[in-house]
């Protein structure tokens, strides 16, 4: 197999040049989508922790493991940027999310952001979105993967959180056909970001992905004049009228631009980590049962203080985000000549943290490719081996800002399942990933539904 290498480190700094596989961008996406994580492994053991590959047309570092970790998403030096980073990617369709800014303007937009995130507004959010749970949750059909009736899982949870995401954060309640037509613009926008053919010709993903985002774009600016004449307790209204210490508001376009991507982070990534949960406690019987117990040891209308009793419905959370993170790379651009384990990246270099790799190493995690939950008890604690062993939802400064909401989301999810239904699947079924955009099992995980 030929090399390709990036440039040399400079003399006498003792650091490593980059090198990688030279084989053909699309010939490796290829490959790792078909066995990502040997694929990572055998280009680990060939050219070092920190490698070259090319993808979407272009040269991309891997830094692997959490030491790497530490040094991009921490990024204490301010060597590494998520905007430059990002944009390649999904810039096209999520342009100036969060997550997409640096340095004084992110910490600028996330001051008046965070305003929408306190806790006493997550605690009426979690009011809010248990109705919108328990009318979903009450609605799912029972079938069975014996009778060839199964439950396509993954569609009815998706539904549901793109309902909560728009009526907790916008306060809309849309008819159904009008909700599916925004969640087929976010899947278009999704899809598009991980396309191998990045262009807009037509029929294309790409293209498709720039109809989306226009869709979204024009939906939202239906509703932000509403929402600043309006004093309603959702997000939107939040956003809306929320300033920072000097008196700056968001622009409308300020608005639609983080709306649009949290409005994808809350139902999408939450749907992601709601199906592979359901995937394992389907396969682990026992996890089910477990925490079916603790649920119903509590109402069905959950309050603030019951979240912490739904112990094992955190564990599986973890381990389920753990084996299938709901954001599995976190890319970032160097915006000068740095070091990354012993490494030299020169400035302008594209690198990624591989989360979804990194939680299935073997030096941190016992039997890595195990389901097993109990890793994250405090008897355990695998995941403190390192502060990066678990980092699903990122780390540094632009650690998701939406994290406590899901979460509650999640477990409300649970919860009012767990309570009102039994699953399974059957033995031999491995749930198969598509990682062409963010992680979604490829035949919506069909189950077998009962009530109990």
């Amino acid at each position: 197999m030929t090399t390709q290498s990036l440039a040399a480190p400079p003399p006498d700094s003792g650091l490593e040049q980059i090198t990688g596989p030279s084989t053909n961008g699309i010939i490796q996406m290829l490959r790792q989508r078909r066995n990502l994580f040997e694929q990572a492994r055998l280009n680990e053991q060939r050219y070092g922790p920190v490698h070259v590959l090319n993808m979407f047309g272009t040269k991309w570092v891997a830094a692997c493991g959490p030491n790497a970790a530490e040094t991009i998403l921490m990024n204490k030096a301010k060597a590494f940027a998520n905007g430059p980073g990002w944009s390649p990617l999904i810039g096209n369709f999520f342009d100036r999310g969060l997550m997409l800014l640096d340095f004084e303007e992110h910490r600028h937009h996330r001051t008046i952001m965070q305003q929408a995130f306190t806790p006493t507004v997550l605690k009426g959010y979690l009011q809010e979105l248990q109705p919108i749970v328990a009318r979903h949750i009450a609605a799912l059909p029972v079938g069975s993967v014996e009778d060839g009736n199964p439950v396509p899982i993954y569609q009815h949870l998706k539904k549901m959180t793109l309902d909560v995401a728009l009526e907790v954060f916008l306060g809309a309640k849309l008819p159904r056909p009008e909700a599916d037509r925004i969640n087929a613009a976010f899947i278009a926008c999704l899809r598009a970001s991980g396309a191998i053919l990045r262009r807009p010709l037509p029929g294309s993903r790409w293209s498709k992905g720039v109809r989306g985002r226009r869709v979204l774009e024009e939906f939202l600016v239906e509703r932000i004049d509403h929402a600043r004449g309006s004093e309603t307790a959702d997000l939107l209204s939040v956003m809306c009228h929320a300033e920072s210490g000097d008196g700056h508001r968001f622009s409308d376009q300020d608005i639609v631009d983080h709306m649009i991507f949290l409005l994808m982070a809350a139902h999408d990534t939450t749907t992601t980590t709601l199906a592979n949960m359901v995937y394992y406690t389907a396969k682990t019987p026992r996890w089910q049962d477990r925490a079916r117990a603790q649920s119903m040891e509590l109402n069905i209308d959950l309050s603030f203080e019951d979240l912490s009793r739904l112990t094992d419905v955190e564990l599986v959370f973890k381990e389920a985000s753990r084996l299938c993170p709901p954001t599995p790379l976190e890319p970032r651009r160097a915006v000068k000549d740095t070091e990354v384990c012993g490494y030299f990246v020169p400035k302008g270099t594209l690198i990624f943290v591989p989360t979804n790799v990194n939680h299935r190493r073997a030096e941190i995690w016992r039997d890595p490719e195990i389901f097993d939950p109990e890793r994250f008890t405090k008897e355990r604690a695998e995941d403190k081996v390192h502060r990066l062993a678990w980092a699903p939802f990122g780390a540094g400064i632009h650690k998701c800002i939406g994290l406590y909401f899901a979460q509650y989301e999640i477990k409300a999810v649970m919860h009012h399942l767990l309570r009102g239904y039994e699953w399974s699947v059957p033995p031999e079924y491995e749930m198969r990933i598509d990682i062409s955009a963010l992680p979604a099992p490829v035949d919506s995980l069909p189950i077998t539904l009962s009530k109990l």
